[in-house]
């Protein structure tokens, strides 16, 4: 009788740390997404200034091209 209840305990534990896990995981992805999205880890600034770092002089065409294959990693 002792053994089940210990194990009934056991289990509600395990099975609320699981529960708060998932919770947790989708809190906070839905953080991180709208920060993103507030404040892009890159912008067009930073395009310019990496492909004239590599000796390129970039045209807004390839500036918009880039940024838009970023925004699809991000969303």
């Amino acid at each position: 009788m002792e053994w089940t209840a210990l194990l009934f305990d056991i289990l509600k534990i395990l099975g609320g740390l699981v529960v708060g896990l998932i919770i947790g995981f989708f809190v906070a992805r839905k953080i991180m997404k709208k920060e993103m999205k507030k404040n892009p880890p890159i912008n067009e600034q930073m395009i310019k200034s990496m492909m004239t770092g590599m000796g390129r002089t970039p045209s807004q065409k390839q500036v918009n091209q880039m940024m838009k294959t970023m925004s699809k990693y991000m969303d």
